[in-house]
């Protein structure tokens, strides 16, 4: 079984979309994501407090600040903007892809997680991560 969830975002940050997914899924098996896009991530992650995001969002802002800051003035790759090689880096730093075992049309996650789209970008975007479900 494959499907593509659409993901639309208004600038950086994760977005939760556990729920699109677990309504998708069906029977026994082993699902994996995978995002179409090299500057955003996937990210399985607490859902019980947003302070968890905004962390997230902001640690990952300091690691990697945009092209403006004087830190960053040996990146070359600016056209689409001063967010524009910052996001191509956090996605080569975080996962585009995820596995999750399905057990009776329910993804495992745990107790506190959820599946999110880590958006890079400023701007917003309108993002595709396919989902293939094999199923035992």
């Amino acid at each position: 079984m494959q499907t593509t969830f659409q993901i639309t975002t208004a600038g950086q940050g994760l977005y939760e979309f556990t729920r699109d997914v677990t309504n998708w899924c069906t029977g026994d098996g082993l699902l994996t994501l995978f995002v179409q896009h090299t500057s955003c991530s996937l990210l399985i992650q607490e859902n019980a407090d947003p302070e968890v995001q905004t962390d997230l969002k902001n640690f990952f802002a300091r690691l990697v600040p945009p092209t403006t800051d004087p830190s960053m003035s040996y990146l070359t790759h600016t056209y689409e903007g001063p967010d524009d090689m910052p996001a191509h880096i956090k996605a080569a730093l975080l996962p585009v892809s995820l596995q999750i075992p399905v057990q009776r049309g329910r993804p495992q996650l745990g107790t506190w997680q959820g599946i999110y789209l880590f958006e890079h970008r400023d701007a917003p975007h309108h993002r595709r991560v396919v989902a293939h479900l094999g199923l035992t």
